[in-house]
């Protein structure tokens, strides 16, 4: 049995069904009552990631424990040993932890000292682990997707630097291969696309798939600040707009690791628009 946390967002949507189909009972945890989409296999289970013990039912007999935190549990909560705690209780073998970049390339970064936490945490647990440290994400870009919809209009700072984001059905499949196969253990993966891939040029293959012309916007860096505070906490966002307009070398380079777990290319940004176009028609 394999629990699965954040099941309802952009990787675990996809990590449940290749995680069920792969002929494994799958429990899809999330914090609100039952949802519809879930494949045979998988059943629903109601808990908090961030509160251990309404952890502790749903992972009794459970083999496999896919970690993701989501929202205001990325800044504070309990000790994640308490859930790591109740994880090796219930005899869990294997943990995947969806972790960030950012750990490695900025670890002394204030807006991820909460994954930083639950890094150390899983690395001195009892069960195997591995770690999975994406960049940016190719679905950072449904934040543009009404103004797609309702303007054919992208605004974005940083219109021509260019980072390598990656595809999160990837970061599914990375995830499903480190949970279900031996040889992943101990190890930390960094996850990135195939390709840098500016905001202007995202703009161009969205229009391009649209098949109507789609305007970019370049905002300054304190236009894009204002716009961000409106929903993203202040300590976050200057980190943020850092790595998005002056990105260590690090954070430019393309990562070998999902193509060496997949054993296929990284998914190309145009690949995920393609899939993602409804969203911007």
């Amino acid at each position: 049995m394999i629990v699965v946390t954040g099941t309802t967002g952009n990787i675990g949507r996809t990590l449940v069904p290749l995680l069920a189909e792969a002929g494994e009972e799958v429990v899809a945890v999330s914090r609100q009552p039952q949802f519809a989409g879930l494949p045979a296999g998988a059943r629903h289970a109601r808990a908090d990631v961030g509160d251990a013990e309404s952890m502790r039912p749903v992972l009794d007999g459970a083999d496999a424990f896919f970690i993701l935190l989501g929202g205001e549990l990325n800044g504070r909560g309990e000790s994640p040993k308490a859930l790591l705690d109740a994880a090796e209780a219930a005899g869990v073998k294997r943990v995947v932890l969806l972790s960030s970049q950012i750990n490695s390339t900025r670890p002394e970064a204030l807006s991820h000292t909460r994954l930083r936490e639950f890094e150390a945490a899983v690395r001195a647990s009892g069960p195997e682990f591995t770690i999975l440290r994406p960049g940016g994400f190719a679905s950072n870009a449904f934040a543009w997707s009404e103004s797609v919809r309702t303007k054919r209009t992208i605004f974005a700072p940083f219109g021509d630097v260019a980072l390598p984001v990656v595809d999160p059905a990837d970061i599914a499949g990375v995830a499903a291969a480190a949970l279900l196969e031996d040889g992943h253990a101990g190890r930390t993966y960094e996850l990135t696309g195939p390709e840098a891939i500016s905001p202007r040029r995202q703009a161009a293959v969205i229009s391009e798939a649209l098949g109507e012309e789609v305007t970019f916007v370049e905002l300054s860096r304190e236009d894009a600040h204002a716009h961000m505070a409106q929903f993203m906490p202040e300590e976050v966002i200057a980190g943020t707009l850092d790595v998005l307009g002056v990105p260590l070398p690090a954070e430019r380079e393309i990562s070998p690791d999902v193509e060496s777990v997949l054993h296929r290319p990284a998914s190309p940004f145009a690949e995920w628009v393609a899939r993602s176009l409804p969203a911007f028609r």
